[in-house]
């Protein structure tokens, strides 16, 4: 027979190597699972022992010439479902179709191989029919159709596989049983299970229980369906043989007996009672109570005390957004689970599934690998981690000491001299004001020289950000990479920052959306502060890393402004402007933004301060569609808009062009007392005087420049605008016609 094992993406690899285990031929993995060819021996030990299958199925004929819904028909009235089916028996038909245009609901074609099913019963069975039931049918069948190619199945299993039959309360956060063993398959603990060694393994965010329970029955060799050795479909059909059944049920027992031998340590933990109560019930009804033992455990609160000794494994599947509410605590944790890894389980191996990938960034180790798995429609990274030992960071410290010595020894070229001295120069100066202003991510040199045409940033005295400027095509590209290098040379001996913390990207002209696509994909974000705030910014996936150092005195202006005030930021990027106004006690804040990253990023920053209620609203809109659309007024706004913007959702946006129709429809949500920050960084800027007709508007560029920025003073322009004052013109006559109101003050 060929049958078909359906597993989600980027597992059916290890469906095939159960099949193979099964005693399967022919082993071929497609679209959606995995196929093989066995005997009935096969199917039924294949059924008793996948872990990761989801479901089961026998192919019972294939045409690849269906063009029409009547031709599924026809050729259906040509199989002898009489052979699995008669009308005493009851069943149902489940579809799947893809890139099928005869076919443009599922439903109808159920429906149409349901009636070919029928209507071939009846000439069978003189007129008798089986019944349709959808909730406990006899015999499933299953029909999938791609393009013209239509395959007939008999659902073998039953209903899914990922269900063992333990698992019957949930704690809201729910991991299926399947996942959970495609994860224990992917870590370094299985390897110790396959040398019939198993590891000790803890799950420190257990929840329900399901990955510590799925790594005890692998553990044990236990079957996963012999929890529930009367639930599978074909138990049901004619083809059933009783005897072999049993004889295959024998050898899955046998190898359980010698499995529970093992010495099988596995450890749940979770912060919630009621949780590790569900786990311990589930963990009896699997049978496998003996070899888990869970515990009410906070994480973040453990103690050396609290771990077990040895280099063992972390095997967990921890809280992220997607599915527990509180982004900002949600960071923290993964802030702390850093913290605890590298300071309480050194020489462990540990295995992290994270539904949000960015959160990863926050454990602050990096993982030796990953893996891409589905938690349902949810892309989820599970990512492996090598937690070193003191002795090993030594060695790797002393190694990169070595390698770091021998770069430093090399002499710079002359190039390379005359830009560290440059470098050297403006740090002394620059280093001391910073200090002085308790400011600890800073401009340290902006294309000081022509030859070295870059922006170099120092991120809390850590981390470097060099933003080379796109050389002229007249520049020939092998030199222009070589004074690059010469650049990042003279900025690691000048600043004493590793070459390994200075990123480097080229800055060019930005057209259409370019401005919001990412430039990579590690994930990987840090922390910076301003003004007691803090900030993520990333130094390789974006074209600017989440915060524009240059406004920092805008921000802080903000912050003086919103106490008390409504609060609105236009175009908000990260929402760095955000925080600060939040910070400063603003009533309310509105953020809008067309990019759906950056409005997600500026989430990410307020809840890290702690600013999360009804009072903070996000919008992922078009600015300027957005102010046309809405009739909210704000006591403070912050506008600082794209240079250029070629939105989908309106006209091609020029600053130098549109800023007056911008201004404009901003000023009409200006309370009458408010203030709109307007700022541009647009080097050729220049205001349209006829707002200043309109407006008081106050040019006060100039002070909010920082020391570190004087050397360009075209990097932003900013203003202050606000409503002209209504004045009310009294004659002199009526002035002095009116009575004047004396005071007479009573003497002591």
């Amino acid at each position: 027979m060929i049958f078909f094992a359906a597993a989600a993406a980027n597992q059916n690899d290890i469906v095939a190597q159960e099949a193979k285990n099964a005693g399967a031929e022919n082993v071929r993995l497609i679209n959606g699972g995995v196929e093989f060819e066995g005997e009935l021996d096969c199917a039924y030990r294949f059924c008793l022992q996948t872990r990761v299958a989801t479901r089961m199925l026998v192919a019972l004929a294939h045409d690849e010439e269906v063009y029409h819904a009547d031709d599924l028909y026809d050729s259906a009235m040509q199989i002898p479902w009489e052979t699995w089916l008669d009308p005493t028996k009851t069943f149902t038909v489940t579809i799947t179709a893809m890139h099928c245009e005869w076919l443009k609901n599922s439903t109808f074609g159920a429906i149409r191989l349901k009636d070919a099913i029928v209507d071939r019963l009846r000439e069978r069975f003189e007129g008798e029919r089986s019944s349709v039931d959808f909730e406990n049918p006899d015999v499933t069948f299953h029909l999938h159709v791609e393009g013209n190619h239509v395959t007939w199945y008999l659902d073998f299993a039953g209903r899914s596989l990922h269900k063992r039959g333990y698992r019957e309360s949930d704690t809201g956060a729910i991991l299926k049983e399947n996942l959970a063993a495609a994860v224990l398959y992917r870590s370094d603990w299985y390897k110790t299970v396959v040398d019939n060694e198993p590891g000790l393994m803890i799950d420190p965010f257990c929840g329900a229980g399901t990955l510590p329970i799925e790594a005890a029955l692998m553990a044990t060799d236990t079957a996963p369906g012999l929890i529930d050795t009367g639930r599978f479909a074909f138990l049901k059909l004619d083809m059933h043989d009783p005897d072999l059944w049993e004889e295959i049920l024998d050898e899955a027992y046998a190898r359980q007996v010698e499995g529970r031998k093992r010495n099988v340590r596995i450890y749940g933990w979770d912060n919630d009672p009621l949780a590790i109560t569900i786990a311990q019930e589930h963990a009896r009804k699997a049978g496998v109570e003996e070899f888990v033992t869970f515990e009410k455990k906070d994480f973040t609160k453990l103690t050396a005390k609290d771990i077990p000794q040895g280099c063992n494994y972390v095997i967990t599947d921890p809280p992220y957004g997607v599915r527990m509410e509180g982004g900002a605590s949600t960071q923290g944790l993964y802030i702390a689970m850093g913290k605890q890894f590298n300071s309480l389980f050194l020489g462990w191996r540990v295995s992290i599934l994270c539904g949000d990938k960015e959160l990863l960034s926050f454990v602050d180790m990096k993982p030796d690998r990953t893996n891409s798995l589905y938690n349902g429609p949810l892309d989820c990274q599970l990512a492996h981690y090598h937690v070193f030992t003191a002795e090993e960071r030594q060695a790797m410290i002393e190694r990169s000491l070595e390698k770091k010595r021998n770069r430093l020894s090399e002499p710079l070229t002359p190039g390379a001299e005359m830009a560290f001295n440059r470098l050297k120069k403006n740090l002394s100066k620059i280093q001391p004001l910073m200090a002085k202003q308790g400011v600890t991510s800073y401009r340290v040199y902006d294309a000081d020289m022509p030859e070295y045409s870059a922006a170099i940033d120092i991120y809390e005295g850590k981390f470097i950000s060099l933003q080379e400027y796109a050389p002229p095509a007249t520049i020939d590209p092998d030199a222009a990479e070589i004074r690059l290098q010469e650049l990042v040379d003279a900025t690691e001996r000048a600043t004493g920052i590793d070459r390994d913390f200075i990123f480097v990207k080229q800055r060019r002209e930005q057209k259409g959306t370019d401005q919001y696509e990412k430039q990579g994909a590690t994930g990987k974000f840090y922390i910076m502060r301003e003004n007691g705030l803090m900030f993520m910014v990333n130094f390789q996936d974006y074209l600017d890393t989440g915060i524009f150092l240059d406004h920092r005195p805008v921000r802080a202006m903000i912050k003086e402004l919103a106490q008390g005030k409504r609060f609105l930021n236009l175009f908000c990027y990260t929402g760095t402007a955000t925080v600060h106004a939040a910070a400063g006690g603003a009533v309310s804040t509105v953020s809008v933004d067309a990019s759906s990253t950056y409005l997600d990023w500026a989430i990410r920053n307020m809840q890290m301060n702690g600013f999360e209620g009804m009072n903070h609203f996000f919008y992922k809109s078009d600015c300027i569609e957005w102010l046309k659309e809405t009739r909210d007024t704000y006591d403070v706004i912050f506008c600082d808009p794209p240079t250029f913007s070629n939105s989908k959702m309106r006209s091609m946006f020029d600053v130098d062009r549109d800023h007056p129709r911008l201004i404009h429809s901003a000023m009409r949500h200006l309370s009458t007392e408010g203030v709109m920050v307007f700022s541009t960084n647009f080097r050729k800027f220049s205001l349209d005087p006829e707002l200043e007709e309109v407006y008081d508007i106050e040019n006060i560029t100039p002070k909010t420049i920082g020391d570190d920025f004087e050397r360009d003073q075209k990097i932003h322009y900013c203003f202050l605008m606000r409503h002209k004052r209504a004045v009310v013109h009294i004659p002199r006559k009526e002035i002095e016609a009116r009575p004047v109101k004396r005071v007479v003050r009573k003497k002591d």
